[in-house]
């Protein structure tokens, strides 16, 4: 099984940056697409920046030109690089990864979550 831990999040002021780390360990396969997800308080789970292996990337409309998602496939490392941050980028980051296990079907994994918080 992978376990996904998350790490990098924290308060900052709105304008700041943070980088949000995420480790893949475990018994798998192989790891395809990772992404990032966040969930604010009373809001649906929203994906934030997804990345294939090949290094192919989408973003959510409101983050484009300030986040950049990255990858290390040697590691199964996920990065989200948060630039400009506003206070509308509060949420629980959420790392998540498509899972090819040694033998079986494709699954989705998820980390626990990290707090971001942009605040003054």
């Amino acid at each position: 099984q992978v376990q996904l831990v998350e790490s990098g999040g924290g308060l900052v002021q709105p304008g700041g940056s943070l980088r949000l780390s995420c480790a893949a360990s475990g018994s798998f396969f192989s790891i395809n697409a990772m992404g990032w997800y966040r969930q604010a308080p009373g809001k649906e789970r929203e994906l934030v920046a997804a990345i294939t292996r090949g290094g192919s990337t989408n973003y959510a409309d409101s983050v484009k030109g300030r986040f950049t998602i990255s990858r290390h496939n040697a590691n199964n490392t996920v990065y989200l690089q948060m630039n400009s941050l506003k206070p509308e980028d509060t949420a629980v980051y959420y790392c998540n990864a498509a899972v090819l296990p040694t033998w079986g079907r494709s699954y989705n994994s998820w980390g626990q979550g990290t707090q971001v918080t942009v605040s003054s």
